[in-house]
């Protein structure tokens, strides 16, 4: 039996370990090196072999199957392990390529390149590629398929997240050729093993639900040990005082006033992909330039016209923020330079950025490709090639210009007059300061607008909801507020915890008020995102970050009356989220859902995720406090663990359920559920530590108070790995998220 449950722990730990360090190597040698000689291996599916039979034969040794959830859970693992190898063993997956009127019945297969036969063929009658309305930004791309065996035909649409089927194969939309003519299908067929595994993750689903609701497991157990005992903490009342720049005299000369510089900011402007208002086209170039939505006193709007009629006036304004060695290279170590400074050292720039991009280890290299991206931002709004604000029907189809473009030769000329001359007027009115007129103007350009793309601008509803949002997203300024109150509070309830005194109940009520209207705040920034962008927001790492910081609030609110460290754990978790979520501010925030990502199951993926890593988050700060306060109070470390590990048990599930939810996603979309990708491999290895402590026949040491604290703030590492690390330093697929 020793030898058995050494066995256990030692493969456990041995997957773990190789997973984590074949995601180093894969970042070294590429992935096609870790696919063949890590995960495709035969003794990596040796130790997942090993894992399996070895667990299961401890459950029966040690009888665990009379917990009939428990059993379950353990034995929906096993299922999932053998699908995986029918799928490993027996599965094919490949690539097709079709042109449009050709057939084939063949794949390559996509591990070693051999060429298999399908007992049909399939025929390319159409592709398709589906835009936005009124933009050139990719919605869906669509094949249409013929497939024939003998007399019998039969024809399916095949789109991103749109699986044909068709004789035990699955046909799933890859790519296709630059000129429309043919299409790229993923082809997979594996009839037994998806089976198998799909029965796993569903009797895995049924388990998890009954270990949170059978009162004899660890879950209910658990919950009965902090049932009537008080947690004593006070916290501290808090005022947060928001930042106001100071507004400095405006300067005329270089900017509009405001009230006309925002009628300009209501026109409807095509830009990165999508039609939406001037405004969020100025704030972004504002945002990306200084750091900030303002400067000076000025709105984004200001600044944007600005730059936009007087460029020479504003070429001096040291508004351009730089980074890392390319502010010494640049700006001899300022902060903040001029467009002219850049132009001064316009030839080291370009040499420097030669160097990175021939593959040369240049210090500093992103800091440079950063201010590249801003010289490049503002020439492109000199050149006339940020925006495009005059649409022309063309062929059936609106097609958005600039004053710059070349217009089509068809069109009208006094239509060809009004699009080329009108900024120029513009630029005239501005600069005889004949703002009535202006205004006249820009009116008229947006009475163009709205007859010439009526059926494909935003609702009026849209655009003031994204004008709104604009004007309520202070996520920086939010962030470090919430997350400097967060350490306040935390210290103080700390104090008080060590000095056993209660809790101040107003003060309570005045953090939970403040809480709430801050929840509010943030579902509504939300809301608003989601209702401009036409999706749920949850497509990148800004909008993972906000969610996750209003799960933090919502859940502070809902356990702050049961656990009262609930308090300050709310303010520093969901303050340290919108931080991170400010890092992105800089770049173009909304845009249209790329068609990968246009599923339901991406947001239950998303929405799951977060909440558990928001639960973890708790317990790792709950492992601080433990640590912190539990010198001299021994009775507080053990209500603590109680409390950490009745908040593992929902983080745990709800982890496994997003890892499992994002594998049905990915084999709708690429026709296989588990690819190796990093934050793949991640997730999984988070899941791996974080049920560890969940197993006490195996981790004895795991359930004494103090050594659980301890884990659980180290295993938040592999948290940060998964969502960071993954991120900016190993890449894959899901580096964007």
């Amino acid at each position: 039996m020793k030898a058995l449950k050494i066995t256990v722990i030692t493969s456990y730990i041995a997957i773990i370990a190789v997973m984590a360090v074949a995601t180093i190597i894969e970042k070294l040698y590429g992935t096609r090196f870790a696919a063949v000689n890590i995960y495709g291996s035969v003794w990596f599916t040796i130790i997942w072999a090993i894992i399996g039979v070895s667990g299961m034969a401890y459950i029966l040794r040690k009888r665990l199957f009379s917990n009939p959830s428990r059993f379950l859970l353990h034995a929906a693992f096993a299922m999932i392990l053998v699908g995986a190898l029918i799928t490993h063993i027996f599965g094919q997956q490949g690539t097709t390529h079709i042109r449009i009127g050709e057939q084939t019945n063949m794949f390559i297969i996509n591990n070693n390149g051999e060429i298999c036969k399908m007992p049909f063929s399939v025929e390319l009658e159409g592709f398709e590629t589906v835009n936005y309305p009124g933009t050139q930004s990719p919605m869906d791309y669509v094949s249409t398929l013929i497939f024939r065996r003998g007399t019998d035909a039969q024809t399916a649409n095949v789109s991103m997240n749109n699986v044909a089927h068709f004789g035990n194969y699955r046909f799933y939309q890859s790519g296709y050729d630059p000129d429309g003519g043919g299409t790229y299908l993923s082809v997979s067929h594996d009839p037994v093993g998806i089976g198998v595994t799909y029965t796993g993750y569903a009797l895995l689903l049924i388990a998890m639900i009954l270990l949170l609701l059978m009162p004899n497991c660890g879950f209910r157990t658990t919950l009965k040990k902090l049932t009537g005992s008080k947690l004593a903490a006070v916290t501290l009342l808090l005022f947060i005082g928001l930042h106001t720049e100071t507004v400095s005299a405006q300067n005329t000369t270089k900017a509009l006033p405001r009230n006309v510089a925002e009628e300009f900011g209501q026109l409807y402007a095509y830009s990165n992909g999508r039609i939406g208002p001037m405004q969020t086209v100025a704030r972004n170039f504002t945002i990306k330039l200084y750091g900030k939505a303002n400067y000076k006193g000025m709105s984004a709007e200001q600044v944007f016209m600005g730059w936009l009629l007087n460029p020479s006036a504003w070429a001096d304004e040291p508004m351009i923020k730089l980074k890392g060695e390319a502010r010494n290279v640049i700006g001899g170590g300022s902060k903040y330079v001029s467009y002219n400074d850049f132009i001064a050292n316009n030839r080291r720039l370009d040499d420097v950025i030669t160097d990175i991009f021939s593959g040369k280890d240049e210090p500093g290299a992103k800091s440079f490709r950063e201010a590249d991206e801003k010289m490049n931002i503002v020439m492109m709004l000199l050149n006339g090639q940020l925006f495009k604000i005059f649409p022309y029907a063309d062929d059936n189809q609106i097609v958005w210009y600039g004053p710059a473009d070349n217009l089509p030769l068809d069109m009208p000329n006094d239509e060809w007059l009004f699009v080329k001359k009108t900024m120029d007027y513009i630029g005239e009115l501005a600069f005889t300061r004949s703002y009535d007129s202006l205004n006249l103007t820009i009116g008229k350009i947006k009475r163009y607008q709205e007859k010439t793309a009526a059926a494909v601008l935003p609702s009026a509803g849209k655009m003031r909801a994204e004008r709104l949002y604009n004007s309520l997203n202070i996520t920086k300024m939010l962030s470090m507020a919430l997350t400097t109150a967060g350490i306040i509070i935390f210290i103080f309830y700390i104090f008080k915890l060590m000095r056993r005194k209660p809790v101040d109940r107003a003060i309570t009520v005045v953090l939970n008020v403040l809480m709430g209207l801050l929840l509010a705040y943030n579902l509504t920034t939300i809301v608003l995102r989601g209702y401009v962008g036409g999706h749920l927001p949850l497509s990148n790492g800004f909008e993972t970050m906000q969610f996750m910081s209003a799960c933090a609030m919502a859940l502070t609110l809902c356990l702050q009356r049961r656990f009262a460290l609930m308090v300050p754990f709310g303010y520093i978790v969901s303050g340290l989220t919108l931080m991170v979520a400010g890092f992105g501010e800089s770049n173009p925030q909304i845009t249209h859902l790329m068609p990968v990502l246009a599923s339901p199951l991406l947001s239950i993926h998303v929405c799951v995720l977060m909440l558990a890593y928001t639960l973890l988050a708790f317990t790792m700060l709950n492992g601080i406090a433990a640590i912190v306060a539990g010198r001299n109070n021994l009775e507080q470390v053990d209500t603590l663990y109680v409390v950490s590990k009745l908040m593992l048990y929902p983080a745990l599930f709800l982890l496994t359920t997003g890892i499992f939810i994002g594998a049905v996603w990915a084999n709708q979309s690429w026709g296989r559920y588990w690819g190796w990708d990093p934050k793949e491999v991640w997730a999984l290895i988070t899941m791996l530590v974080y049920a560890m402590p969940l197993h006490p026949s195996l981790f004895p040491r795991l359930q004494k108070p103090m050594a659980a604290h301890i884990f659980l703030i180290v295993a938040f590492l592999s948290v940060l790995i998964t969502y960071f690390g993954v991120n900016f330093l190993l890449g894959g697929m899901h580096s964007y998220a």
